[in-house]
């Protein structure tokens, strides 16, 4: 018999308590850490109740600006007016500008008007054919120098609304604020009203606003994000190009083939001080040396992909070499064991582990680019561009803008509908973002190995 089941061992009690009953130490211990998880859970509330109101408020403002108003019109394409030697040549009718084709579509409102038995007291024409787009005109330009031979024939048009009219039919306008606004009036609101249960005019999905150019201040409801979109795909593919190579070779001989020295440890100081550099102190960099001293168009998707690249790279190469870091020791000997050479163990054993960490951290680094728009104002990408890039290689030399810009410009607008517009491109980048990030855990999670 032993000590442990001697009838006459005594029974062990703290404190002398039973295991079986809490002390007062315990309790507190156990109080304490029940207060702890009650602080956790409200801050992961408070953080998720601040998101979804930031969604909220995004998706309330933006989602207007994936619908637009658009009108319905039967337009005469007089030959007097569009061609007047009747010879269909293009020369000559480029000279009609669009002043020339806004008679047409106000002829097109009043005919559309008395086919339909609508009549508003104190409406003029002019202010009739004033609930068309200002964009109208270049649009119908654009069709009858496409088709010259359709002049003369009297075809159905699809205009979109004055923003005003817009905005009415959104909420952001009202009879109130008509009579106090210079650009609509009570009368066209009436209009509007008319045309809609004549169902000349209705409001559906605008897919001008992911491919259109930017429009001008007085014309809100014609401006898009088809630029933007491009001149930001050719900014990341700049950036991917140049700043995966570079980094990943970086971090692999920073952390697989250089010395333990003074130089390296200042090295990877100085690459973990450039993580944390702000992000318009790039931009500086980039106006001083790829636009002043390279003599670099500014404005150029080439300019800014090279000035993304430089912000990026510190995050790849520290996401790399964590990549590297979790590979264990034991594969690289295992390697060298049977014969490999350093170089071999590395690019056949090392780097298809770290392969999942080294994406993911490339695909978080192209989506921090992607939403930067300091270093972009600085190197010019916020002026106005109607003109869509060229295909790669001469459109990386051309005039663009970037979402985020876009984004910047268009709060700098006075009329409403530009907010409204902002918010739907915040909508967009979101998705980009989103899209981006969920590739990222998703190669994460299928390509990674545990050991």
């Amino acid at each position: 018999m032993t000590d442990a089941t001697a009838s006459n061992a005594p029974d062990y009690k703290p404190h002398g308590a039973s295991l079986l009953e809490q002390t007062s130490r315990t309790r507190r211990r156990n109080a304490a850490e029940a207060r702890f998880r009650a602080y956790g859970l409200m801050a992961i509330g408070a953080g998720i109740l601040a998101l979804l109101l930031l969604l909220g408020s995004i998706l309330g403002n933006g989602l207007g600006a994936f619908q637009q108003t658009f009108i319905t019109l039967n337009v005469e394409l007089t030959e007097a007016k569009l061609d007047k030697n009747g010879n269909r040549n293009l020369d000559d009718m480029k000279k009609v500008s669009t002043f020339g084709y806004t008679p047409l579509i106000k002829t097109a409102m009043v005919a559309a008007m008395a086919e339909k038995g609508i009549k508003i007291e104190g409406l003029s024409d002019k202010d009739a054919a004033a609930l068309v787009s200002k964009d109208a005109a270049a649009q119908l330009r654009d069709f009858v120098l496409a088709n010259p031979e359709l002049i003369g024939e009297t075809l159905e048009f699809t205009f979109l609304a004055n923003g005003r009219i817009d905005g009415y039919f959104k909420g952001r306008v009202s009879m109130e604020s008509a009579e106090l606004d210079s650009n609509i009036s009570p009368q066209q609101l009436q209009l509007a009203d008319a045309l809609r249960d004549a169902d000349l005019l209705e409001k559906r999905f605008n897919t001008g606003f992911l491919t259109a150019p930017d429009a001008s201040e007085n014309r809100p409801e014609a401006a898009g994000l088809g630029v933007a979109i491009l001149g930001s795909l050719y900014m990341m593919i700049v950036v991917l190009v140049l700043a995966l190579p570079i980094g990943v070779a970086a971090s692999i001989y920073l952390e697989e083939f250089a010395p333990k020295n003074r130089w390296t440890d200042l090295i990877e100081v100085n690459i973990s001080n450039l993580a944390a550099v702000p992000s318009i102190v790039f931009g500086i960099l980039g106006l001083a040396i790829f636009i002043n001293f390279a003599g670099l168009p500014q404005s150029a998707p080439i300019v800014g992909g090279l000035v993304l690249t430089l912000m990026t790279l510190p995050t790849i190469i520290i996401a790399t070499r964590a990549s590297l870091k979790s590979v264990p020791p034991s594969i690289r000997d295992a390697a060298l064991g049977v014969g490999a050479s350093k170089m071999q163990s590395v690019f056949h054993h090392v780097l298809p582990l770290a392969a999942p960490g080294i994406l993911t951290g490339t695909i978080i680094g192209l989506a921090q680019a992607l939403g930067e728009t300091a270093p972009l104002l600085l190197i010019g990408m916020v002026a106005f561009v109607r003109e869509y890039p060229a295909g790669p290689p001469e459109g990386f030399f051309d005039p663009a803008s970037a979402l985020p810009v876009q984004i910047y410009n268009w709060t700098q607008r006075a009329d409403p509908a530009f907010v409204e517009r902002a918010s739907g491109a915040i909508i967009v980048l979101l998705i980009f973002l989103v899209f981006m990030n969920a590739v990222a855990i998703m190669l994460r999670r299928r390509f990674e190995r545990r050991w």
